[in-house]
Protein backbone atom coordinates (compact mmCIF):
# COMPACT_ATOMS: atom_id res chain seq x y z
CA UNK A 1 0.00 0.00 0.00
CA UNK A 2 1.67 3.44 -0.67
CA UNK A 3 0.58 6.68 0.32
CA UNK A 4 1.39 9.80 -1.75
CA UNK A 5 1.41 13.36 0.34
CA UNK A 6 1.59 15.95 -1.84
CA UNK A 7 1.71 19.94 -1.56
CA UNK A 8 0.69 22.95 -3.67
CA UNK A 9 3.09 25.38 -3.38
CA UNK A 10 2.72 28.97 -4.72
CA UNK A 11 6.11 30.66 -3.25
CA UNK A 12 6.17 28.79 0.03
CA UNK A 13 10.22 28.91 0.65
CA UNK A 14 9.59 30.33 4.14
CA UNK A 15 6.90 27.88 5.15
CA UNK A 16 7.58 24.35 2.86
CA UNK A 17 10.08 22.95 5.11
CA UNK A 18 8.39 23.69 8.10
CA UNK A 19 5.27 21.72 6.30
CA UNK A 20 7.68 18.97 5.25
CA UNK A 21 9.40 18.56 8.87
CA UNK A 22 6.00 17.82 9.97
CA UNK A 23 4.90 14.98 7.66
CA UNK A 24 4.76 11.09 8.92
CA UNK A 25 7.77 9.26 7.96
CA UNK A 26 5.39 5.65 8.76
CA UNK A 27 1.85 4.52 8.86
CA UNK A 28 0.61 1.20 10.42
CA UNK A 29 -0.95 -0.24 7.19
CA UNK A 30 1.24 1.95 4.85
CA UNK A 31 3.98 -0.18 3.50
CA UNK A 32 5.41 3.10 1.78
CA UNK A 33 5.20 7.15 2.26
CA UNK A 34 6.42 9.49 -0.53
CA UNK A 35 6.02 13.17 -1.06
CA UNK A 36 5.40 15.26 -3.99
CA UNK A 37 5.29 18.84 -4.44
CA UNK A 38 3.30 20.77 -7.15
CA UNK A 39 5.54 24.17 -7.54
CA UNK A 40 2.80 26.48 -9.21
CA UNK A 41 4.56 29.17 -11.29
CA UNK A 42 6.52 30.11 -8.04
CA UNK A 43 8.86 32.79 -7.66
CA UNK A 44 11.16 32.13 -5.18
CA UNK A 45 13.66 29.26 -4.26
CA UNK A 46 10.41 26.75 -3.22
CA UNK A 47 11.80 23.87 -5.72
CA UNK A 48 14.96 24.45 -4.09
CA UNK A 49 14.00 23.64 -0.88
CA UNK A 50 11.67 20.65 -1.76
CA UNK A 51 15.01 19.04 -3.17
CA UNK A 52 17.08 19.90 -0.43
CA UNK A 53 14.87 18.15 1.83
CA UNK A 54 14.44 15.22 -0.10
CA UNK A 55 10.73 15.01 -1.43
CA UNK A 56 10.41 12.14 -4.07
CA UNK A 57 8.69 14.10 -6.65
CA UNK A 58 8.47 17.99 -8.40
CA UNK A 59 5.59 18.58 -10.58
CA UNK A 60 7.03 21.98 -12.36
CA UNK A 61 4.62 24.13 -13.49
CA UNK A 62 6.07 26.97 -15.63
CA UNK A 63 3.73 29.35 -14.83
CA UNK A 64 0.87 29.94 -11.93
CA UNK A 65 -1.83 27.87 -13.25
CA UNK A 66 -4.02 28.42 -9.78
CA UNK A 67 -4.98 26.41 -7.07
CA UNK A 68 -7.25 23.81 -9.08
CA UNK A 69 -5.33 23.12 -12.16
CA UNK A 70 -2.32 22.59 -9.49
CA UNK A 71 -4.47 20.02 -7.93
CA UNK A 72 -5.22 17.80 -10.77
CA UNK A 73 -1.56 18.10 -12.03
CA UNK A 74 -0.59 17.02 -8.60
CA UNK A 75 -3.23 14.36 -8.46
CA UNK A 76 -2.51 13.17 -12.20
CA UNK A 77 1.40 12.67 -11.05
CA UNK A 78 0.18 10.73 -7.73
CA UNK A 79 -1.82 7.80 -9.97
CA UNK A 80 0.97 7.75 -12.49
CA UNK A 81 3.76 7.19 -9.99
CA UNK A 82 1.57 4.44 -8.25
CA UNK A 83 -0.22 6.10 -5.43
CA UNK A 84 -2.99 3.57 -3.87
CA UNK A 85 -4.02 6.66 -1.63
CA UNK A 86 -3.14 10.18 -1.68
CA UNK A 87 -3.30 13.15 0.57
CA UNK A 88 -3.51 16.27 0.06
CA UNK A 89 -2.26 19.14 2.54
CA UNK A 90 -0.74 22.77 2.10
CA UNK A 91 2.72 24.40 2.46
CA UNK A 92 1.45 26.56 4.89
CA UNK A 93 1.34 23.97 7.77
CA UNK A 94 -2.27 24.74 8.64
CA UNK A 95 -3.36 20.99 9.33
CA UNK A 96 -1.60 19.44 12.24
CA UNK A 97 -0.04 16.80 9.68
CA UNK A 98 -0.38 14.06 12.93
CA UNK A 99 -4.01 13.60 11.30
CA UNK A 100 -2.66 12.71 8.23
CA UNK A 101 -2.92 9.31 9.72
CA UNK A 102 -6.39 9.83 11.14
CA UNK A 103 -7.88 10.60 7.12
CA UNK A 104 -6.20 7.66 5.31
CA UNK A 105 -7.35 5.03 7.91
CA UNK A 106 -11.43 4.95 6.85
CA UNK A 107 -9.99 4.45 3.37
CA UNK A 108 -7.12 1.82 4.58
CA UNK A 109 -10.81 -0.20 6.06
CA UNK A 110 -12.25 -0.04 2.79
CA UNK A 111 -15.04 2.42 4.46
CA UNK A 112 -14.77 4.87 2.07
CA UNK A 113 -12.94 6.58 -1.04
CA UNK A 114 -12.88 10.11 0.09
CA UNK A 115 -11.97 11.41 3.46
CA UNK A 116 -11.92 15.23 4.47
CA UNK A 117 -10.46 16.74 7.43
CA UNK A 118 -13.06 19.19 9.66
CA UNK A 119 -11.48 21.52 10.98
CA UNK A 120 -12.73 23.69 14.31
CA UNK A 121 -14.03 26.30 12.64
CA UNK A 122 -15.54 27.81 15.47
CA UNK A 123 -12.73 27.79 17.58
CA UNK A 124 -9.76 29.01 15.16
CA UNK A 125 -8.86 32.24 16.78
CA UNK A 126 -7.47 33.97 13.85
CA UNK A 127 -10.99 33.79 12.13
CA UNK A 128 -13.12 36.62 12.53
CA UNK A 129 -16.79 35.81 13.25
CA UNK A 130 -17.82 36.89 9.33
CA UNK A 131 -15.06 34.20 7.68
CA UNK A 132 -16.84 31.67 10.25
CA UNK A 133 -20.54 32.46 9.73
CA UNK A 134 -19.53 32.20 5.42
CA UNK A 135 -17.34 28.82 6.08
CA UNK A 136 -20.95 27.79 7.59
CA UNK A 137 -22.88 28.82 4.61
CA UNK A 138 -20.57 27.39 2.28
CA UNK A 139 -20.55 24.22 3.81
CA UNK A 140 -24.46 24.07 3.95
CA UNK A 141 -24.71 25.15 0.29
CA UNK A 142 -22.38 22.37 -1.11
CA UNK A 143 -24.22 19.85 1.44
CA UNK A 144 -27.02 20.63 -0.12
CA UNK A 145 -25.89 20.94 -3.80
CA UNK A 146 -23.88 17.28 -3.25
CA UNK A 147 -26.53 15.61 -1.12
CA UNK A 148 -23.39 14.69 1.24
CA UNK A 149 -23.00 15.20 4.90
CA UNK A 150 -19.46 17.32 4.55
CA UNK A 151 -19.16 19.95 7.69
CA UNK A 152 -16.13 21.79 6.67
CA UNK A 153 -16.24 21.77 2.85
CA UNK A 154 -13.26 24.43 1.57
CA UNK A 155 -11.18 22.40 3.85
CA UNK A 156 -8.21 21.46 1.71
CA UNK A 157 -6.56 18.27 3.98
CA UNK A 158 -8.46 15.23 2.53
CA UNK A 159 -7.38 12.08 1.26
CA UNK A 160 -8.44 9.95 -1.40
CA UNK A 161 -8.32 6.42 -2.58
CA UNK A 162 -6.91 5.99 -6.24
CA UNK A 163 -10.03 4.90 -7.57
CA UNK A 164 -11.38 7.79 -6.65
CA UNK A 165 -8.64 10.09 -7.52
CA UNK A 166 -8.98 8.77 -11.00
CA UNK A 167 -12.47 9.76 -10.82
CA UNK A 168 -12.61 13.34 -10.14
CA UNK A 169 -12.24 16.40 -13.09
CA UNK A 170 -11.90 19.85 -11.82
CA UNK A 171 -12.83 22.35 -14.45
CA UNK A 172 -12.88 25.84 -12.84
CA UNK A 173 -9.41 27.89 -11.94
CA UNK A 174 -10.26 28.74 -8.54
CA UNK A 175 -10.19 25.98 -5.97
CA UNK A 176 -10.83 22.07 -6.32
CA UNK A 177 -12.68 21.39 -2.94
CA UNK A 178 -15.75 22.80 -3.44
CA UNK A 179 -16.34 21.64 -6.59
CA UNK A 180 -15.12 18.03 -6.06
CA UNK A 181 -16.84 17.48 -3.42
CA UNK A 182 -19.96 17.93 -5.86
CA UNK A 183 -19.02 15.97 -8.26
CA UNK A 184 -18.14 13.33 -5.79
CA UNK A 185 -21.52 13.58 -4.30
CA UNK A 186 -23.31 13.46 -6.98
CA UNK A 187 -21.14 10.56 -8.47
CA UNK A 188 -22.50 8.86 -5.44
CA UNK A 189 -18.36 7.98 -4.66
CA UNK A 190 -18.34 7.30 -0.73
CA UNK A 191 -17.21 10.37 0.98
CA UNK A 192 -17.18 11.28 4.77
CA UNK A 193 -15.64 13.42 7.05
CA UNK A 194 -13.36 13.33 10.57
CA UNK A 195 -12.32 16.22 12.78
CA UNK A 196 -8.66 17.66 12.58
CA UNK A 197 -6.67 20.01 14.64
CA UNK A 198 -5.23 22.85 12.73
CA UNK A 199 -2.18 24.65 13.54
CA UNK A 200 -1.24 28.13 14.31
CA UNK A 201 -1.34 31.03 11.25
CA UNK A 202 2.44 31.01 9.70
CA UNK A 203 1.11 33.71 6.78
CA UNK A 204 -2.33 35.23 5.53
CA UNK A 205 -4.22 33.01 3.24
CA UNK A 206 -3.27 33.74 -0.50
CA UNK A 207 -6.31 32.00 -2.15
CA UNK A 208 -8.04 35.35 -1.90
CA UNK A 209 -7.12 38.78 -1.50
CA UNK A 210 -10.55 40.64 0.58
CA UNK A 211 -13.27 38.90 1.99
CA UNK A 212 -15.75 39.86 -0.70
CA UNK A 213 -13.57 38.32 -3.47
CA UNK A 214 -13.59 35.06 -1.15
CA UNK A 215 -17.43 34.75 -1.12
CA UNK A 216 -17.37 36.14 -5.02
CA UNK A 217 -15.72 33.51 -6.22
CA UNK A 218 -16.97 31.04 -3.99
CA UNK A 219 -20.49 31.29 -4.84
CA UNK A 220 -19.89 31.42 -8.55
CA UNK A 221 -17.70 28.07 -8.01
CA UNK A 222 -20.89 26.61 -6.14
CA UNK A 223 -23.46 28.51 -8.33
CA UNK A 224 -21.43 26.65 -11.63
CA UNK A 225 -21.24 23.04 -9.88
CA UNK A 226 -25.14 23.46 -9.18
CA UNK A 227 -25.62 24.20 -13.07
CA UNK A 228 -23.30 21.42 -13.86
CA UNK A 229 -24.62 18.82 -11.61
CA UNK A 230 -28.25 19.73 -11.13
CA UNK A 231 -28.87 22.19 -14.49
CA UNK A 232 -32.55 20.68 -14.47
CA UNK A 233 -33.31 21.78 -11.15
CA UNK A 234 -31.57 24.83 -11.07
CA UNK A 235 -33.29 26.68 -14.37
CA UNK A 236 -36.59 25.20 -13.22
CA UNK A 237 -36.22 27.18 -10.10
CA UNK A 238 -35.32 30.02 -12.12
CA UNK A 239 -37.87 29.36 -14.68
CA UNK A 240 -40.99 29.24 -12.40
CA UNK A 241 -39.90 32.45 -10.77
CA UNK A 242 -39.98 34.31 -13.99
CA UNK A 243 -42.95 32.59 -14.76
CA UNK A 244 -45.04 33.58 -11.53
CA UNK A 245 -43.96 37.01 -11.91
CA UNK A 246 -45.47 36.96 -15.42
CA UNK A 247 -48.70 35.08 -14.39
CA UNK A 248 -48.90 37.24 -11.49
CA UNK A 249 -48.88 40.60 -13.73
CA UNK A 250 -51.26 38.52 -15.93
CA UNK A 251 -53.82 38.04 -13.47
CA UNK A 252 -54.03 41.58 -12.17
CA UNK A 253 -54.47 42.60 -15.92
CA UNK A 254 -56.99 40.05 -15.74
CA UNK A 255 -59.18 42.23 -13.05
CA UNK A 256 -58.49 45.00 -14.78
CA UNK A 257 -60.00 43.89 -17.94
CA UNK A 258 -62.96 42.61 -16.25
CA UNK A 259 -63.62 45.89 -14.00
CA UNK A 260 -63.88 47.63 -17.45
CA UNK A 261 -60.54 48.78 -17.56
CA UNK A 262 -58.18 46.83 -19.22
CA UNK A 263 -57.75 49.05 -21.95
CA UNK A 264 -55.30 51.46 -19.62
CA UNK A 265 -53.34 48.27 -18.80
CA UNK A 266 -52.49 47.04 -22.54
CA UNK A 267 -48.27 47.16 -20.85
CA UNK A 268 -49.39 44.86 -18.53
CA UNK A 269 -50.60 42.42 -20.94
CA UNK A 270 -47.55 42.28 -22.97
CA UNK A 271 -44.95 42.22 -20.16
CA UNK A 272 -46.91 39.19 -18.39
CA UNK A 273 -46.93 37.35 -21.87
CA UNK A 274 -43.21 38.03 -21.67
CA UNK A 275 -42.11 36.78 -18.65
CA UNK A 276 -44.34 34.12 -18.70
CA UNK A 277 -42.62 32.94 -22.24
CA UNK A 278 -39.40 33.16 -21.30
CA UNK A 279 -39.71 31.25 -17.88
CA UNK A 280 -41.62 28.79 -20.24
CA UNK A 281 -37.83 29.05 -22.33
CA UNK A 282 -35.46 29.23 -19.30
CA UNK A 283 -37.86 25.35 -18.31
CA UNK A 284 -36.82 24.44 -22.09
CA UNK A 285 -32.83 25.36 -21.34
CA UNK A 286 -33.09 23.35 -18.46
CA UNK A 287 -34.06 20.13 -20.12
CA UNK A 288 -31.28 20.87 -22.79
CA UNK A 289 -28.49 21.31 -19.72
CA UNK A 290 -30.25 18.08 -17.99
CA UNK A 291 -29.40 16.14 -21.21
CA UNK A 292 -26.15 17.78 -22.03
CA UNK A 293 -25.43 17.00 -18.21
CA UNK A 294 -26.24 13.31 -18.83
CA UNK A 295 -23.54 13.40 -21.66
CA UNK A 296 -21.33 14.30 -19.79
CA UNK A 297 -21.64 11.81 -17.20
CA UNK A 298 -21.31 9.02 -20.02
CA UNK A 299 -17.67 11.44 -21.30
CA UNK A 300 -16.86 11.32 -17.21
CA UNK A 301 -16.96 7.15 -16.89
CA UNK A 302 -15.09 7.26 -20.82
CA UNK A 303 -12.64 9.76 -19.15
CA UNK A 304 -12.46 7.52 -16.14
CA UNK A 305 -11.42 3.84 -18.40
CA UNK A 306 -8.96 5.91 -20.41
CA UNK A 307 -7.21 7.00 -17.27
CA UNK A 308 -7.25 3.63 -15.63
CA UNK A 309 -6.40 2.25 -18.72
CA UNK A 310 -3.67 4.69 -19.03
CA UNK A 311 -2.03 4.39 -15.67
CA UNK A 312 -2.14 0.39 -15.28
CA UNK A 313 0.44 0.56 -18.69
CA UNK A 314 2.19 3.36 -17.00
CA UNK A 315 2.60 0.74 -13.77
CA UNK A 316 3.19 -2.19 -15.93
CA UNK A 317 6.00 -0.56 -17.61
CA UNK A 318 7.42 0.49 -14.62
CA UNK A 319 7.75 -2.94 -12.89
CA UNK A 320 8.91 -4.54 -15.94
CA UNK A 321 11.80 -1.83 -15.98
CA UNK A 322 12.50 -2.51 -12.91
CA UNK A 323 12.16 -6.58 -12.89
CA UNK A 324 15.19 -6.37 -15.71
CA UNK A 325 16.99 -3.89 -13.81
CA UNK A 326 17.05 -1.30 -16.96
CA UNK A 327 17.34 2.40 -15.62
CA UNK A 328 13.86 4.07 -14.89
CA UNK A 329 12.85 7.07 -16.87
CA UNK A 330 11.54 9.73 -15.27
CA UNK A 331 7.73 10.10 -15.89
CA UNK A 332 5.29 13.15 -14.91
CA UNK A 333 6.34 15.13 -11.73
CA UNK A 334 8.91 11.76 -11.24
CA UNK A 335 11.88 14.56 -10.68
CA UNK A 336 10.90 16.25 -14.52
CA UNK A 337 9.29 19.58 -15.08
CA UNK A 338 5.49 19.53 -16.04
CA UNK A 339 4.31 22.32 -17.68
Amino acid sequence: MKLIIQIPCYNEAETLEIALNDLPKQIDGIDEIEYLIINDGSKDNTVEVARNWGVNYVVDLKRNKGLAKGFMAGLDACLRNGADIIVNTDADNQYCADDIEKIVRPILEGKTDIVIGARPVDDTEHWSPLKKKLQHFGSWVVRKASRSEIPDAPSGFRAYSREAAMRLNVVNEYTYTLETIVQAGRSKIAMESVPIRTNAELRPSRLFSSMFGYVKKSMLTILRAFMMYRPLMVFSVIGSIIFAVGLAIGVRFLVYYFGGSGAGHMQSLILASTLMLLGFQTFIVGLLADIISANRKILEDVQYHVRKLDFDRDMERKQKAEGDGSPRQPESGQGADKE
